[in-house]
């Protein structure tokens, strides 16, 4: 069965200078998550212990993004034969995991103290809230370059953007306090700051399931690749077709191919490679080419 596929470097030439970014995000979120920890406690704040602990799961999902980036740029082996690139896909739905439970977590202890308002100290809240939204801001400005081509990367610069937004809602919310007395403004922010988590957390679960699952990409769309084999000169027909994410930003593809009686194998299976590189950028391809009389009876068009 002939084998078309493009080898990829995994280590890029700033592979290092974006671990050095990570590794600083993660000192100054672990940094801030203890300093708002301690301020809430002190304050009664739940809206800070909030704002911490989900500063926390972005440390906690930094380092786990490190660690998996490095495990990614591993060549294949005999242990691993595609690779080790979706150790990053792996450590996106553990985070987007543990961010759900923990926004839900956060869910309950805001009913609770809805239920039973506690004594809050604004002042601290607000100035605490303020260094956060200062270093949330710097956090999200580290990792910004990278999240551009990592899943886990861009998580953790949304949860950072999140923690920003959040910092602005606890500063309004101590303001209030300080204000008004209004102590129900803490657990209403805190519940906000909860759906706000599980919302991005839906969002981003979904596509690292999704490479897990081995689902078709949206682009390319399996009706448009389908398309384009079909419309190669040559082609009769097509079945058994697959489409799938070997990694991110990898998309691989596997198909019989059924050729008129009167075409060369080499001459179609290399213009199916050239037209699905030139329309797709889908180079790893894998092709069983059939002549009529000797196809597979009944196959699907897609999947098996």
């Amino acid at each position: 069965m002939p084998h078309d596929h493009s080898h990829h470097d995994h280590h890029h030439p700033d592979a290092d200078l974006g671990d050095r970014r990570v590794a600083a995000a993660i000192g100054v979120n672990i940094l801030l998550t203890v300093v708002q920890i301690v301020a809430g406690v002190v304050s009664g704040s739940l809206a800070l212990v909030a704002d911490a602990i989900h500063n926390l799961s972005d440390a906690l999902s930094l380092v786990i993004a490190f660690a998996a980036g490095r495990v990614a740029r591993r060549g294949a082996d005999s242990a691993m034969t595609f690779g080790y690139g979706r150790a990053e896909v792996v450590a996106a739905f553990v985070n987007y995991v543990t961010l759900i439970v923990v926004a839900l977590y956060l869910a309950a202890e805001g009913v609770q103290r809805l239920l039973n308002p506690a004594e809050i100290e604004g002042w601290i809240v607000v100035i605490v809230a303020g260094i956060a939204l200062v270093i949330d801001t710097v956090t999200a400005l580290l990792v910004f370059r990278l999240s551009k081509d990592s899943m886990n990367i861009r998580a953790a610069f949304l949860h950072n953007v999140a923690d920003a937004l959040g910092s602005v809602a606890v500063i309004v919310g101590g303001t209030l306090i300080l204000l008004y007395d209004w102590r129900l403004v803490d657990p209403i922010i805190t519940l906000g700051i909860s759906g706000y988590i599980l919302w991005h957390s839906w969002l981003g679960l979904k596509p690292a399931v999704q490479v897990l699952m081995l689902a078709a990409p949206e682009d390319p769309a399996v009706e448009d690749v389908l398309g384009t084999l079909q419309a190669v000169p040559g082609v009769g027909s097509v079945h058994h077709l697959h489409l799938w994410r070997m990694q991110e930003h990898e998309v691989a593809l596997e198909s019989h191919i059924v050729l008129n009686d009167d075409a060369d194998p080499d001459v179609t299976r290399k213009a199916i490679r050239d037209a699905l590189a030139a329309t797709f950028r889908v180079r790893h391809t894998t092709l069983q080419m059939e002549l009529p009389a000797h196809a597979c009876d009944n196959a699907p068009v897609i999947g098996h």
